[in-house]
């Protein structure tokens, strides 16, 4: 089980590289020097949080991308939800059905409760508390 993906990985580093630059644009080019990123995968990665509107892209000779959003208003649990899906650790599936005995699991019961604990920490974490702590 991977809690963080790539995607959100990356969408997460590329967020914080803009967020220091305050209102400067961010060319794609800088973002795939300072990163290492692949270009193509990066471009998808900000054209899709631009679609989130957690970016604005501006195009043309010296365009590049900023934040449509301030930090503290964007925060990791939306940026898995937007790359990953719904934050489960368990979808109590069995061989692609939902598993019968998932209304009496004890086990179930315990995984919901890590969830929530686990998703009530996520929810703290913005783009500004992470930048902060880079120093």
């Amino acid at each position: 089980m991977k809690l963080i993906t790539r995607d959100t990985d990356y969408a997460v580093r590329a967020l914080c590289f803009i967020a220091r630059k305050k209102d400067e644009l961010t060319p794609v080019t800088e973002l795939v020097k300072m990163l290492g990123v692949p270009r193509p995968f990066l471009r998808k990665i900000l054209q899709i949080l631009t679609k989130a509107g957690v970016l604005r892209s501006h195009k043309g000779l010296g365009g590049g991308f900023r934040l449509a959003k301030r930090p503290c208003e964007i925060f990791l649990v939306k940026l898995m939800e937007t790359f990953q899906g719904s934050t489960k650790l368990n979808k109590c599936f069995l061989k692609k059905r939902i598993c019968p005995k998932r209304s009496s699991c004890c086990l179930r019961k315990r995984i919901e409760k890590i969830e929530k604990t686990m998703l009530d920490e996520l929810r703290t974490i913005t783009i500004e508390g992470l930048i902060k702590k880079q120093g």
